[in-house]
C-alpha cells in the first residue's frame, strides 16, 4: 500500500491510529470500486454488500422519504466512510450514494470485515462507537428539521459543509463542493425558492458570496449568529 493510501485510510475514524502493518492488512482486504459522475456506489433499498471509504472524487448521500421527497443527508469527501451503518446493522441500504464526479473508493464486504475484526478486535468496539455517533448525528438532524426555523437550518448546513470541505481564501471560506441551491434545499429541508431568497439577502448583507454551484462564506461569525440565534454582530 502506498503512503498516500495509508494516510487516507487513517483519516477514517474506524482505522485511525492503526500501525503500518494493520493498515496494509486492511487495504489488502479491500476491493477498489470506480464510479462515474451521476452513477451510484449503492442505491436505497438494495441489499447491503459493502461499506466504503472514498479515495477520489466526491459523492453525496440521499434518501427518498415515504412521501417521495428527496433529502440530501451528507456530502462525502476523500477519507470519509459511507455505508458503514447498513453494513453493521444488516438489511438494505437506507440511502443512495451518488458520485458527483468520477470517484473511487475502497470497499469491504461482510466477510472481509469479519476477518478484519477477528484479526484486529479493537475494530469491533470502534464500529459500535461509530454506529452510535452516526445515529446521534441522524437524530440531531431530525430534531433540527422538526424544530428550527429555516434560516437557522440553512446557516447550520453551510457551516457543516465549511467545516467538512471549507477552503480559506482572501474573500472568506469557500465551500469546496459543487453545491447547487437544490442541494442546499434538500440538505436543509426547505424549498429552492426559500434558499434563493435567504442567500440573496445574506449576499446583499455581505455574509456570503454565491456563484454557479459555488458559495463563499465571507463573514463566518455572522453566519454562526444566525445558526445559533444570537444577536447580529456589530461592524
Amino acid at each position: 500500500m502506498t503512503r498516500p493510501a495509508s494516510e487516507l485510510l487513517e483519516k477514517f475514524d474506524l482505522f485511525a491510529d492503526r500501525d503500518a502493518g494493520a493498515l496494509v492488512a486492511i487495504a489488502a482486504a479491500a476491493l477498489t470500486r470506480r464510479v462515474e459522475a451521476g452513477d451510484a456506489f449503492f442505491v436505497q433499498g438494495e441489499p447491503t454488500a459493502c461499506f466504503y471509504v472514498l479515495s477520489k472524487g466526491r459523492a453525496r448521500l440521499t434518501q427518498v422519504t415515504p412521501d417521495g421527497q428527496q433529502v440530501v443527508v451528507r456530502f462525502i469527501t476523500p477519507g470519509e466512510g459511507f455505508g458503514i451503518v447498513a453494513s453493521l446493522a444488516g438489511g438494505d441500504y437506507p440511502l443512495t450514494a451518488e458520485a458527483l464526479e468520477p470517484a473511487e473508493a475502497y470497499g469491504w464486504d461482510g466477510e472481509a470485515f469479519k476477518g478484519l475484526m477477528a484479526a484486529h478486535p479493537e475494530l469491533a468496539s470502534r464500529s459500535m462507537a461509530l454506529l452510535a455517533s452516526r445515529m446521534r448525528e441522524f437524530q440531531d438532524r431530525n430534531r433540527e428539521l422538526a424544530t428550527e426555523r429555516v434560516e437557522r437550518r440553512i446557516a447550520r448546513a453551510l457551516l457543516r459543509l465549511a467545516g467538512q470541505s471549507g477552503v480559506r481564501e482572501s474573500g472568506g471560506v469557500r465551500i469546496d463542493l459543487p453545491l447547487s441551491r437544490q442541494d442546499l434545499a434538500e440538505l436543509s429541508g426547505t424549498t429552492v425558492f426559500t434558499v434563493s431568497r435567504l442567500l440573496s439577502g445574506w449576499e446583499a448583507a455581505g455574509i456570503v458570496g454565491t456563484g454557479r454551484k459555488r458559495i463563499v462564506i465571507r463573514r463566518p461569525h455572522d453566519l454562526v449568529a444566525i445558526a445559533e440565534d444570537l444577536p447580529p454582530a456589530t461592524h
